[in-house]
Formats: C-alpha cells, sequence, structure tokens
C-alpha cells in the first residue's frame, strides 16, 4: 500500500530548498508570502510645564500698568498744553482702577505685587499728574507760590495711599476689628475720586469754553479758585472723614427706580457734554460727602444702642413640684 504513487491531480510537495529567483527576491517574496510589518508604537510626547501664573491672573496687572501709562501720557499732553486729552486720559485711569482690583477678586489673582504696584500707579496718575496738570493749566503764573498747593496735594495722596496699604497688610489682632457697619466706608477721600474732585475747575472751565461762556471759564480757571480746590481735596484724602466705598451698598427699593432714570440722564449727558457730565459728576461726589457721614453717625449710634440693651433675664429651671 506504502508503494503506490500518489494521484496524479495531488501536488507535489515543494522542493526543501527553492532556488532564489532571478530577480534576486526572496522565496518567501517570490511565493507570494509577506509577512505583516511591525508597527512602531510613538511615545507620547511630553509637553514642557513653565512654573509661573496663568494668563487671567496677569489681566489685573496689565490694566494697573494700562492705567499707568495713561497717566504718564496725560503728563506729555499737559506740558503740549492738550487739556482735554490730558484730562481724558486721567478719567480713563480712575475707570481702570475701579475695574482692576474687583477684577483681581473675581480671578483670584491678588498678591503683594499687585496691590503695590497698584499703589504707585495710583499715586501717579491720582497725586502726581492731577496736580501738574493743574499747575501748567492756571498756576504756573503765580511760579513757587502757585506750585505750592499741587506739592500739597500729591504729598497727600501719598499720605492717604501709605495709610491704605499700612491698614491692608496690619497684623490679625494688632488692632481692635472694626464694626460690620465701618467695612462699607473708606477713611477720607479715595485717591481716584479726589482727583476727579480736584480736576472739577478744568472740567468746568472746558464746558463754559463750548458753550460760550469765557467770562464764567476764566473764573474757574483763576489761581486763587483752583489753589482752594486742591487744598481742600487734598485735606479730605488725609482726613479721617468717612466716606461710601459702594462695595456693598443696598439701595432701598424705592430708590432703585429713580437710580435707573438718574443714571441713563446722566450717561446722555456724558455723551452730549462729557466736560458738563464729568463737572457734575465732581459736584455731586463732593455733595455726597456730608450725607456719608450722616450715615456712618447713624449706623454707630445704632450698633452702640444694641451694645447698651439690657440682657434678658436668665429663666430658672423649673424643679420638681412637692
Amino acid at each position: 500500500m506504502s508503494d503506490l504513487p500518489p494521484p496524479a491531480d495531488t501536488p507535489a510537495p515543494p522542493p526543501r530548498h527553492a532556488p532564489e529567483p532571478p530577480d534576486g527576491r526572496s522565496p518567501a517574496a517570490a511565493a507570494g508570502e509577506f509577512r505583516p510589518r511591525r508597527r512602531l508604537r510613538r511615545r507620547p510626547r511630553s509637553r514642557p510645564r513653565f512654573q509661573g501664573l496663568s494668563f487671567n491672573r496677569l489681566i489685573p496687572n496689565l490694566l494697573t500698568l494700562l492705567a499707568l501709562c495713561a497717566g504718564l501720557t496725560a503728563i506729555r499732553f499737559a506740558l503740549e498744553h492738550r487739556w482735554e486729552h490730558a484730562a481724558a486720559l486721567i478719567v480713563f485711569a480712575a475707570a481702570i482702577d475701579g475695574v482692576d482690583g474687583r477684577l483681581a477678586r473675581l480671578l483670584k489673582g491678588t498678591s503683594r505685587f499687585g496691590a503695590e504696584f497698584d499703589s504707585l500707579a495710583d499715586f501717579l496718575d491720582f497725586g502726581v499728574a492731577p496736580a501738574l496738570v493743574m499747575y501748567l493749566w492756571s498756576l504756573e503764573p503765580s511760579h513757587g507760590l502757585g506750585f505750592a498747593p499741587c506739592l500739597l496735594f500729591a504729598v497727600c495722596s501719598s499720605l492717604r495711599l501709605a495709610r491704605f496699604n499700612a491698614a491692608i497688610e496690619a497684623a490679625p489682632g494688632s488692632e481692635p476689628p472694626k464694626p460690620a457697619y465701618a467695612y462699607n466706608f473708606f477713611t477720607g477721600v479715595p485717591a481716584p475720586a479726589a482727583a476727579a474732585v480736584a480736576l472739577f475747575p478744568l472740567f468746568a472751565s472746558l464746558a463754559c469754553t463750548g458753550w460760550g461762556w469765557y467770562g464764567l471759564a476764566n473764573a474757574f480757571r483763576h489761581p486763587a479758585f483752583v489753589a482752594i480746590v486742591l487744598v481742600a481735596t487734598g485735606a479730605l484724602m488725609v482726613s479721617t472723614l468717612p466716606t461710601w466705598s459702594f462695595k456693598n451698598f443696598k439701595v432701598p427699593a424705592q430708590y432703585i427706580l429713580p437710580l435707573l432714570l438718574g443714571t441713563g440722564a446722566y450717561a446722555a449727558l456724558l455723551v452730549a457734554e462729557p466736560w458738563a457730565a464729568l463737572a457734575a459728576g465732581g459736584l455731586i461726589y463732593a455733595g455726597m460727602l456730608p450725607f456719608s457721614a450722616r450715615s456712618f453717625a447713624r449706623l454707630r449710634r445704632e450698633a452702640e444702642g444694641l451694645l447698651d440693651l439690657p440682657a434678658p433675664p436668665e429663666r430658672k429651671a423649673a424643679g420638681p413640684t412637692g
């Protein structure tokens, strides 16, 4: 049985050593047998990590830098006697100053560097720049006598900012805690508001010049009037007068609609007559100072009255009845 030849249709087994094809290919390739390629696994590229702050936390410092540049440019415009541009840049710096601190707290980007940088920018924007603008605009003919109110205003601005920074950096427990109502008030007039009040003669004179009231414009530009405004504003900055901070200010329900209407009217006036609106804003803030002091005194009396109330009598524990 084993000597029988294989059937005719059965293929012959391939030889053990097949001859190489004439084109130089391997026998396996010539026979159509291809080995699958081995896929190389790419190693994930490690991204470099940099130490530092995120861009969101740098936004408040960038805004402070922008305000500082605005104050420096205002000084340049004042040297060139371009009063409108100088005043507009100081107002722009004040608007940025009202945003950068709140934005830093919102983005959790508060830092010691940001606080110091903000104070230095505020001193230049609202202490040096307004004083120099008013000196070049009105007090320069008086020479040294006219420079004294400007110098006093800048010094008061630096003292006010130094007192504010010292209150922030005070160690907990070194000073008695303030009552809850006192956190809604500043001590003295803030530097941006003081700059707006100090620039009131310039705002009013520009508005009167636009209306053709040249006599009144010259009266606002008189060195004596400008000097009185600068000295009074500087004294308000270093005073202990409580002023509203408007951070947690609550508006009663019956005043919400009049407040909205008044804000809309002021915005319309700001677009139509910007210098008159800015002058009116300075007058409105100065007129609010007595009401702010009265509100602080009322809240203090109410708090002291609550402390003087007699304590309720203690109830005796009911004993067993006999």
